[in-house]
Parts: structure tokens; sequence; C-alpha cells
């Protein structure tokens, strides 16, 4: 089994110029904007490349020169996982908290009377709920919802958990966005 230090040689973590996390690039992209001038090595792993001419240590995170303005719909994936997060893995009919295997998304307006796909009209419901409410409107189906359904303004935290349990060490001061920390 591998050691935590030892991580593939294909990840890197890029940082905002304000030092918010963006995303992980492969070594090649991360060498090519180290050579262009666009970022600067704020860690490195102890593995280098190596050419006839140069070599250089792999970077591990790497920091945008300039800001670059994010647009909210590319950080915040419209997916069944992120809708769970969102909700806490919540029903938002009856409050109950369950697993994955135990949830579905219901649709508060159903599709069959224009109701869409989208942040404000999705909620988290246990299979119970979503049974009962069937194809009716909550009102209609003599239930309440414990919380409008919006947009996050922020990256649910399950993505991130994700990435933070199987980060590299050197990444681990900079994935503190929304991000509980273990004990």
């Amino acid at each position: 089994m591998p050691r935590r230090n030892s991580q593939p040689m294909e990840s890197t973590l890029l940082l905002n110029s304000s030092f918010e996390p963006l995303r992980v690039i492969s070594w090649q992209r991360a060498i090519t904007l180290l050579f262009a001038g666009k970022v600067e090595v704020i860690e490195e792993y102890s593995r280098e490349i190596r050419s006839v001419t140069f070599s250089v240590k792999l970077p591990s995170v790497l920091r945008l020169l300039r800001y670059v303005k994010v647009k909210k719909s590319r950080m915040i994936k419209f997916s069944r996982a992120n809708i769970y997060a969102r909700d806490r893995h919540r029903c938002q009919y009856c409050g109950g908290a369950r697993r994955g295997d135990e949830l579905t998304f219901d649709h508060v307006i159903p599709v069959s009377r224009g109701g869409g796909k989208s942040w404000d009209n999705i909620v988290t419901a246990c299979i119970a709920c979503n049974r009962r409410k069937g194809g009716r409107t909550p009102e209609e189906a003599g239930m309440r919802l414990i919380k409008r359904p919006v947009e996050p303004e922020w990256v649910p935290s399950l993505n991130l958990n994700l990435v933070f349990r199987n980060a590299p060490d050197s990444w681990r001061d900079y994935l503190y966005w929304n991000v509980e920390l273990e004990t």
C-alpha cells in the first residue's frame, strides 16, 4: 500500500492568486504554465523532471500570478452528489438523515407540470417521502419543505473532502476552503 507522501507524478494543485484552490492539473500543464510565466511554485515534490539542457523539481502546488474570476456555475457542478451535499444528506420533507443509497432527489414542481431540472426545483428526499409525494406538488401532498432549494454559493465540501483525504501532504495547507479539519 503506497504511503501518503508518495503521490503519482501527474498531480499538481493549482491555486488562484488569492490562494483559493481552483483545480488539480497534470504535471505537463503545470510545467507549461511555469515556463509561460503565469504561475509561481509554492510547493515542490522531491522528484525532478530532466531534459538535456535543464532539470526542474516537479511542482506540487502552483499559484497563478494574476487573479482569475471564476464563474459560479463552473465551480458548482449540478449533480446528484452535490444536491445531497447541499441538503446535508437529509430528506427535505421529513428531515431524516440518510445514507446516499437511501436517498433520491425530488422535483418540487413535477416535470409533468413544467418543473425543471435546476437547483431551485430539486431537493433531497428519502424514498418514503418521495413515494408519498408522488407526482404532486408539496402542497397537494400535504407536505412542507424544510428549506427552500437554492443554488449553493460554495463548492460543496463533499468534493474537497474527497480530495483532502487523498491529497499529498504539501497540499494540506491550501485545501481549507469549506473543509472541516480532521483530528
